[in-house]
């Protein structure tokens, strides 16, 4: 299949879509060669042919491995992009993605998927587009992962507290990022408090509730000498969210930022 592109660059793929201008879309098969006409109303091909610098899009296939989005790889003349999209949940999931993406990125320490694009699907939704890496045949080295992950810590040392900018989510869990100076109000409140609230909004047990409510506030005294310097982390790193590159060097994805001790996802 070869998508070609019809549109100005100087389109924003989030521009309001007119009836023309058109994409051409070519299909090729063994047998024979027929094109059809498309309107062009895909933010994520219209992305790809405009600020994308791609002049056409020669196959689109489903990449496997997640639960919760709709993963693909579009190839085109410049490279391939990965695309995430979603059909019942709005932008704000993927631009807490992007901005953990870039902000991992920025440390110049791990292999990461560079973001390129968030924005909302026609008739509801939303896709990201950032960098197709492709992955190697394991994991890769795990003590050169455990390097390069405690370079990306001292490297995102932050200077805010503990937190993120957004709040975003952890698989498909909300998770609560406000701001905090305090290491311990930070976890009882906005980790251990919300999942107890979480839990017992599903499960009605307020017994655990108020128990789990309780350990929180008594937390503080086992803490008391302890010095925790906030920094940048993944956020959900597990072994489904770690790869490596064709020349083997780590990579991971899929993150749920936020800052916090570098022990605690140890």
């Amino acid at each position: 299949m070869v998508i070609q592109a019809g549109l100005s660059s100087s389109l924003s793929p989030l521009s309001p879509l007119k009836p023309s201008p058109l994409h051409r879309l070519s299909f090729a098969t063994k047998s024979k060669a027929f094109s059809i006409v498309a309107m062009s109303n895909d933010p994520v091909q219209q992305w790809i042919l405009t600020e994308g610098k791609a002049t056409q899009i020669t196959r689109i296939s489903p990449v496997g491995g997640g639960c919760i989005n709709r993963a693909s790889r579009y190839d085109t003349d410049v490279g391939s992009f990965f695309v995430k999209t979603n059909r019942s949940i709005g932008p704000k999931m993927f631009e807490g993605e992007a901005l953990g993406l870039r902000l991992m990125h920025e440390t110049n320490t791990i292999h990461v998927p560079k973001p390129f694009k968030v924005g909302s699907l026609p008739g509801g939704g939303s896709y990201i587009i950032m960098e197709f890496i492709e992955f190697g045949a394991s994991r890769g080295n795990q003590s050169v992962l455990g390097r390069k992950l405690a370079e990306m810590h001292k490297a995102g040392k932050s200077t805010k507290g503990f937190g993120f900018d957004v709040d975003n989510t952890i698989g498909s869990t909300p998770q609560i990022n406000t701001w905090t100076s305090d290491w311990v109000e930070f976890y009882a409140e906005n980790r251990l408090g919300y999942q107890l609230k979480l839990a017992r909004d599903r499960y009605g047990d307020s017994h655990i509730y108020e128990k789990g409510q309780r350990l929180a506030k008594n937390l503080k005294p086992l803490f008391e000498d302890v010095v925790v310097e906030p920094c940048l982390l993944h956020g959900d790193l597990w072994s489904g969210n770690v790869s490596s590159d064709k020349n083997g060097e780590p990579v991971i994805l899929d993150p749920a930022c936020y800052c916090d001790a570098e022990t605690t996802r140890l």
